[in-house]
Formats: structure tokens, C-alpha cells, sequence
């Protein structure tokens, strides 16, 4: 999943928001592997228990409910918690487009935005490997910069093309 799901206006916590709101942690429960059900339900629970005792203490435990939410997420994915990060930060172009391709039940914006990037990027690597081809064998520099961006080209292709093919999806 994208980084922007330790933020404090990711995905995830949204969800923990919403939870807390409705009172429901059926609404943050898909964004946490099944095995972490358990302690997410456990955290929930006393979030729930205490955040009404005021309004310090139901700040306090609401963020400590989105740290243990996000956490668990995290490590779902395999990724290192490394705290909550703000809102607003700039995650880049991709993102946002995604997020609106979803909502409007449409990809082609994003597909075009990355065929776009992705031929712009491979033509780049190309052409510096092409024009580094002929160098003078004799010229152990220029050799070694030639082989760098060959294998530039050819390792980025190959691993975006293992990236595009693995399967997520559990």
C-alpha cells in the first residue's frame, strides 16, 4: 500500500476515525490482518472506555488507537511502523488520481498518467544506455559508464515488469 497510510489523513486512519465515530471497528477491521483482529478489537475497546472521560484523555486515546491501528497495518504489510506522520504531506501526483479513479468507478486517468511516466522513463534509461554503446574498449571508463546505465535500462524494465506481475492480493 501507498506510504500515505501512516498519515493522520491516510486511508487508515480515516477508517479508525470512523470506527471510533460510529462505534463500530467493522469500519478500520479490513485494514488490519486477520491475525491482528484481536489486539485492533482490544485496542478499540478501551479506546472506547475512556475517551468520554474527557476531552484530553479521548485525544489521548484516540491517537493512541490510530498509532495502534496504523502499526498493525503496517506490519500486515511486512513494513516497519515508524510512527504517524501528518496530514497534507505531498505523496505525489499518483495517489490523489488513484483515489479519484476509485471513487469515480474509473482507471483511465491513471493509466494514462502512468503509460505517459512509464514511456518517459524507459525512453530516458534507453537512450543514455544507446548513446554510451560505442565506447573505445580501451576506454575503461566510458565502458564502465556504458554497462551502468545498460543494466539501468535492463534491471528498471525487468523489475517494473516483476512488480506489475506479482499478486498482491491476498
Amino acid at each position: 500500500m501507498a506510504p500515505h497510510c501512516d498519515t493522520m489523513d491516510g486511508p487508515v486512519v480515516s477508517a479508525a476515525e470512523m470506527a471510533l465515530e460510529m462505534e463500530d471497528v467493522n469500519y478500520v477491521l479490513p485494514f488490519v490482518p486477520q491475525t491482528a483482529e484481536n489486539e485492533l478489537i482490544d485496542a478499540f475497546d478501551k479506546t472506547i472506555a475512556v475517551r468520554e472521560l474527557s476531552e484530553d484523555v479521548g485525544e489521548l486515546a484516540d491517537y493512541w488507537f490510530f498509532e495502534t491501528t496504523v502499526r498493525l497495518h503496517r506490519k500486515g504489510e511486512g513494513k516497519p511502523y515508524e510512527g504517524l506522520k501528518p496530514g497534507g504531506l505531498d505523496w505525489g501526483p499518483v495517489i490523489s488520481k488513484a483515489e479519484k479513479a476509485i471513487e469515480e468507478e474509473d482507471p483511465k486517468k491513471v493509466i494514462d498518467f502512468l503509460n505517459e511516466a512509464l514511456y518517459d522513463e524507459i525512453q530516458k534509461r534507453f537512450q543514455i544506455a544507446v548513446s554510451l554503446k560505442d565506447y573505445n574498449v580501451n576506454d575503461v571508463y566510458s565502458a564502465r559508464k556504458y554497462v551502468n546505465a545498460m543494466l539501468d535500462f535492463v534491471l528498471y524494465s525487468h523489475h517494473l515488469y516483476k512488480y506489475m506481475k506479482q499478486d498482491d492480493h491476498k
